[in-house]
């Protein structure tokens, strides 16, 4: 089925900013990653316990900030339990190396801003924190309008969680949706048609002749996640996807 509007996507995204390569979803992965030629980068974005959008992938903050150092093992570690103020001071790069000590936490603002002022085109990944899904859905949507208002090529908004991308569409119904799909679940495909969207992002190993009919017939663009080997690659480029998210910056340039 030809599709209604051109993709005006590239077809390789940066996942999380540079995958492996830098601590992710910093500004310092999307420098890396644009110094390996990519124009177009994925993240997740959630919201601190005062309203402000910021990356982070974990419902904690553990894994990918010095939080427990800073904040004592006491403390609360659901990054959305704190506020932007305390958020702001954690070290999200010594996770990764000693070359990103000191890296901050990202506001959504900062990142877009980046990518507005260099042409860079970017995927959001809504990433409630439990309980959050529509707020986080209506307060994303709400600010990637307003950042994007005279821009070309609006951002394209994702998530797995279809309540955060109902309260988006709701919200601001003209900005670009796509759901995101670990499974293909009963009634995937009607539920990206009942939200409005204009891609499906699956797990690679879920796209094969049949899936993707189903999605293009439909009226889908096709993109997959987290595509990070050659032959993986190859045969989703001879199905004919539109969009792969890959960790490796360094292979696929």
């Amino acid at each position: 089925m030809a599709h209604a509007q051109p993709w005006p996507y590239p077809r390789w995204i940066a996942h999380r900013g540079a995958g492996k390569l830098a601590p992710e979803n910093t500004l310092a992965a999307f420098r890396v990653g644009a110094s390996h030629g990519y124009r177009m980068f994925e993240c997740d974005v959630k919201l601190s316990s005062d309203g402000v959008p910021f990356l982070l992938h974990d419902d904690t903050l553990t894994r990918t900030t010095n939080a427990l150092e800073m904040l004592g093992a006491q403390h609360n570690a659901t990054a959305g339990d704190h506020p932007w103020g305390t958020l702001a001071r954690l070290d999200a790069g010594s996770w990764h190396s000693r070359a990103f000590v000191g890296e901050p936490l990202p506001t959504f603002e900062a990142i877009a801003r980046y990518c507005l002022r260099n042409g860079y085109f970017l995927n959001i990944e809504v990433k409630p924190t439990p309980g959050l899904q529509c707020q986080t859905g209506d307060v994303v949507a709400r600010h990637a309008a307003r950042l994007w208002k005279n821009a070309p090529v609006p951002p394209l908004l994702t998530s797995f969680d279809v309540t955060a991308l109902q309260a988006a569409r709701d919200t601001q119904p003209e900005l670009p949706r796509g759901l995101l799909l670990e499974t293909l679940w009963p009634g995937w495909l009607e539920t990206a048609l009942r939200l409005g969207c204009v891609a499906i992002i699956c797990d690679h190993v879920l796209w094969n002749q049949q899936s993707l009919t189903q999605a293009q017939n439909a009226g889908f663009r096709a993109l997959s996640y987290t595509v990070n080997d050659d032959a993986t690659a190859r045969r989703l480029l001879d199905l004919g996807l539109d969009g792969i998210i890959t960790d490796r910056v360094d292979l696929f340039i």
